[in-house]
């Protein structure tokens, strides 16, 4: 999971409300929907209120950034330009291969997911600071139980691994 949706609940969904100046309950309902909706709408992205990648970066939530297969948007083409790759926006298994293969040559986490730690190493967003790859991350201890569907979805570090579904 690295988008945001109605449903949802997390310190993703909280960081997102807070900065949509929202109660932060953490828990992605109506209000927190209607509100994205009309950031989306001013800022001139798809105003479908769903946060992903693209949103992230307009709102400046560069913590929250983790792009994976399925992923897609400007964000995406940006980090497929940075690997010298077809910039399609589409985060695909050669994009993976790519993304794994540059994080075992530079000491990261070889393990295809995009986020903060590898988006700072290439230099794709001056935003993304040490302080602000700190903020991505959690304590394992620290992660909420994260529902079956959800496992393997996120790096266990990565606050990605707080997120639940609180609708049926």
């Amino acid at each position: 999971m690295s988008i945001l949706k109605k449903g949802l609940a997390g310190t993703p969904v909280k960081i997102l409300q807070e900065k949509l100046g929202l109660p932060g309950d953490g828990q992605f309902g109506p209000k927190t929907e209607e509100a994205l909706k009309a950031y989306q709408t001013k800022n001139g992205l798809a105003a479908d209120g769903i946060a992903g990648p693209d949103t992230f970066a307009a709102l400046g939530l560069y913590e929250l950034i983790l792009l994976k297969v399925g992923s897609s948007g400007e964000t995406v083409k940006k980090l497929q330009t940075a690997l010298s790759l077809t910039a399609d926006g589409k985060f695909g298994g050669g994009t993976q291969k790519a993304v794994k293969e540059y994080q075992a040559k530079n000491g990261l986490d070889a393990d295809g997911f995009a986020g903060p730690a590898t988006l700072a190493r290439l230099g794709l967003f001056a935003q993304i600071t040490p302080e602000v790859v700190a903020k991505s991350q959690i304590a394992p201890q620290d992660a909420a139980p994260v529902e079956a569907s959800a496992a393997g979805e996120a790096p266990a570090k990565s606050i990605w691994a707080t997120i639940k579904g609180f609708f049926s």
